[in-house]
């Protein structure tokens, strides 16, 4: 079962990560196999807390995580397997430009893509919990269709991260933290609001001066709570709709 997986089972113990969380970060690999979105069964508690060297309550606790996002679903008796009904997780409730377009059958086109260190401003310092002044990755990205730019967006990230200068950013970012940095984005506090297209967003979006812009400022944490990211993000009015549906309690 082990050798067909094409991902290697094992976590690091010295890590100060949680070893719950590292079990749900691989996990999260592991289901996205083709055959287990096909329906084979994942290994079961016992073989895979034998195999990551953790207790099966670690192991347990992990796969409860995946059941209340709704990726897997248990049958006693059975085992474990990629839930067959459509689901969407917490994370997938943000729906990234490039998810959205690609869903639309659009390509996304990456019109300028800047990384740099800098300095943490004092908002910036403020939203990821750090001291002003300390030195950051900072991405900027405008994107859009073949038709016309949608999207500018800048994102700071924690320190802790430590990303490289170098990577490939075109590549849809939280994928990128998951797989490569083993960061697990799971919450997000969001602001959003309309506001009036200055010179330079008007530039970058193709509008005029004063137009409407969908404005959303995100505040980005792992599962363990950990600041992972502060992203602001301006959309052209007429790219993107916020749907949200709300419970009475």
């Amino acid at each position: 079962m082990y050798e067909h997986t094409d991902i290697a089972l094992n976590i690091d113990h010295s890590s100060k990560i949680p070893l719950y969380l590292q079990v749900e970060s691989l996990l999260r690999k592991i289901i996205a196999l083709p055959k287990y979105q096909n329906g084979e069964l994942l290994p079961n508690e016992i073989n895979l807390s034998n195999r990551l060297g953790v207790s099966r309550s670690t192991t347990r606790q992990a796969i409860n995580n995946l059941v209340n996002d709704g990726l897997v679903e248990r049958k006693k008796g059975v085992g474990t397997r990629v839930s067959k009904r459509p689901t969407i997780s917490r994370l997938d409730n943000w729906l990234s430009f490039t998810r959205e377009m690609n869903a639309k059958g659009l390509k996304v086109i990456n019109y300028d893509l800047q990384i740099q260190e800098e300095l943490a401003s004092t908002e910036v310092a403020k939203a990821l919990k750090i001291k002003e002044g300390r030195r950051i990755i900072k991405l900027h990205r405008l994107r859009g269709t073949e038709a016309k730019p949608a999207v500018v967006t800048t994102s700071w990230f924690h320190p802790r991260i430590d990303l490289e200068l170098d990577e490939d950013f075109s590549q849809p970012l939280y994928e990128l933290l998951d797989k490569k940095y083993n960061t697990v984005v799971q919450y997000s506090q969001e602001e959003i609001r309309a506001e009036k297209a200055d010179r330079l967003l008007a530039e970058q979006l193709n509008v005029e001066i004063g137009d409407p812009i969908l404005s959303r400022y995100r505040i980005v944490s792992d599962q363990g709570r950990r600041l992972v990211e502060f992203n602001k993000t301006y959309y052209r009015a007429d790219s993107f709709t916020y749907f949200i549906e709300l419970q009475r309690i």
